[in-house]
């Protein structure tokens, strides 16, 4: 069989892999050094900084969320740009980077598999819903699956396990790890966790300025509750492993949630509201509990040593590996090519 020849489009918001936060970023280097491991000739398309065993083509000096200097739109048009006017060079492109590489997708003869990771708002799904019979559209959890399109599969996220060591014991704290927006439920980890009287580690970037300083600056300064900041590298996996339970606390639909993956692949049960993905990603009582208000979240941390660490571990390990992901889109690009 000939090798395939991959176009790998990355977004452009943070280095591919991010330094510490870039979930979409970090799926795509994931997939993309994963894809190179089999023997797939893959074009990582990402900013000048990413890194990556295969080829890596940038255009885009900086990302744009670390460097105010680049203009995302201007970027972005030349980044996206930049990759279709070589469609020509590749059997497939695989676009990491939202909608508007959809834009592009009927001016090459190549196809484009486009994974969706979530909509940012419902006045995109219009740009989505004009190319859905041109573009292969992957989901990244049935949650996300919108009612008005077509898909080609849906592929949950995989994580390398080795990244997550597996900690049997992890500690008293509770911990959060994620954005600081009102997204992700912060205040209402730092509220379950006062009411449960454990201690709060927190770990993400401040997406919400004004939401941290009304509703977590406050709670610091005692000891009750710690802010690290965004936590990358080696100290992720050991920072998440290092928890009685991860508090995921959302009030929005998750897509996926790659740190309740990872928190689990360290052994750390999760807590989360019972919406989204989340039922795809934890079984109640099993890997940690789904709950539905504040109440029964107190009530869950007050249970979480009935949750085996090792369980914890076995599931990531049988559903959510990097190695289970790339086996599931080279499936995907070998049927789209026939």
């Amino acid at each position: 069989m000939t090798t395939l020849r991959i176009a790998m489009l990355a977004p452009i918001s943070w280095r591919t892999p991010p330094r510490h936060y870039g979930p979409w970023e970090q799926v795509t280097s994931l997939l993309t050094e994963a894809l190179v491991a089999r023997g797939v000739d893959v074009t990582l398309f990402a900013t000048k900084d990413s890194r990556t065993a295969g080829r890596l083509d940038a255009v885009c000096p900086a990302p744009y969320s670390e460097d105010p200097t680049i203009d995302a739109k201007v970027w972005e048009m030349l980044h996206v740009a930049h990759v279709f006017e070589q469609a020509g060079e590749f059997d497939l492109i695989h676009n990491q980077a939202d909608f508007v590489p959809l834009a592009f997708s009927r001016l090459v003869g190549t196809p484009v598999v486009t994974t969706i990771h979530g909509f940012s708002s419902m006045r995109i799904l219009p740009a989505y819903k004009a190319y859905e019979n041109s573009v292969h559209y992957v989901a990244i959890s049935a949650a996300d699956r919108h009612p008005d399109l077509r898909y080609a599969a849906t592929i949950h996220h995989g994580i390398p396990l080795g990244d997550f060591p597996f900690d049997p014991h992890g500690s008293e704290d509770l911990l959060f790890f994620g954005r600081i927006h009102p997204d992700k439920g912060a205040a209402e980890a730092i509220t379950a966790a006062h009411r449960s009287r454990r201690r709060l580690i927190m770990a993400g970037i401040v997406q919400d300025q004004n939401y941290h300083n009304e509703h977590v600056a406050p709670a610091l300064g005692d000891g009750s509750v710690v802010y690290l900041g965004p936590v990358g590298g080696a100290e992720r996996g050991k920072t998440l492993g290092s928890a009685r339970a991860l508090l995921h606390l959302i009030n929005f639909d998750e897509p996926f949630g790659l740190s309740v993956v990872e928190a689990l692949a360290c052994g750390t049960p999760v807590i989360a509201c019972n919406r989204g993905s989340m039922p795809e990603l934890i079984d109640d009582g099993v890997t940690g509990f789904l709950v539905d208000s504040p109440n029964a979240a107190v009530d869950a941390i007050g249970r979480i040593d009935e949750i085996d660490r090792a369980a914890c571990r076995a599931a990531v390990s049988a559903r959510f590996t990097v190695d289970r992901m790339a086996d599931r889109y080279l499936a995907l690009y070998r049927s789209i090519l026939g």
